[in-house]
């Protein structure tokens, strides 16, 4: 079996997006429709654990009434959190992670197809990609799996089932990198070889079901600490370590 396709999640695996881009810019949009919400740093960890920007909301809303005594048009509120954090990205906030431009090259250069899942919305991936990769980072992506394509969020394997549609390729053939518990289940429900690149957030989360687990991608020059059937070394998550993860099934 040869490698296919790689299928990326996307805040805290292509970028650690999560506590100085949407964070700040969910604060900064609660302000903005007057709502009595300021999300820590701690705190936001732990509303993470509810897959989906909506729904976090809806969540935190339906523990914490008064912070909107008088609702709260979610759409609306998640168009101008979007519009924050797109603002937080121009502004070179947010960088993408150790090894990921490498590893994107390398499979372009070896014509593995490239899929991102993820319950980012477009808006967020484009002002993210497009300003770390130009205008053109959608040449790089066979497929894009984001926001609400499927009705149950990660750890549900529902959006891997639809970008693997998207595809045309078969489990056995791609490799999911992900970051952290949620997406890893997310990713092995679907049947996927998983690569898990351990975000900030997930420090402290239990993943041994990866195949691989790792401090980032790694660079050459600053290699991460990876581990492979227990066994930990310094490298860099390549094409030759993904391709042997399918060739062992």
């Amino acid at each position: 079996m040869s490698l296919r396709a790689v299928i990326f999640d996307v805040d805290g695996t292509l970028a650690e997006t999560e506590r100085d881009g949407h964070r700040v810019a969910y604060n900064q949009a609660f302000a903005q429709f007057g709502l009595d919400i300021h999300w820590s740093v701690e705190e936001y960890g732990r509303w993470l654990q509810v897959a989906g920007g909506k729904e976090r909301v809806e969540a935190y809303l339906a523990e914490h009434p008064d912070a909107a005594p008088n609702g709260v048009d979610l759409d609306a509120l998640h168009e101008a959190k979007n519009a924050a954090y797109a603002a937080i990205v121009a502004a070179g906030g947010i960088s993408l992670r150790p090894g990921v431009r490498r590893l994107l090259d390398e499979l372009a250069s070896a014509k593995v197809a490239v899929a991102a899942a993820s319950t980012t919305t477009f808006p967020s991936l484009d002002a993210l990609l497009r300003a770390e990769l130009g205008p053109d980072w959608q040449d790089r992506f066979a497929a894009l799996a984001l926001g609400d394509v499927v009705v149950r969020k990660k750890p549900d394997p529902g959006i891997y089932h639809w970008a693997l549609g998207a595809l045309g390729s078969s489990y056995d053939t791609v490799v999911a990198i992900e970051d952290n518990r949620n997406g890893l289940l997310a990713a092995k429900g679907a049947g996927l070889a998983v690569v898990v690149t351990r975000s900030l957030y997930a420090k402290d989360e239990d993943l041994h079901e990866a195949d691989v687990l790792a401090s980032s991608l790694g660079e050459p020059a600053s290699p991460a600490t990876i581990v492979v059937d227990g066994a930990p070394h310094e490298g860099v998550v390549d094409l030759a370590l993904l391709e042997r993860l399918v060739e062992r099934g």
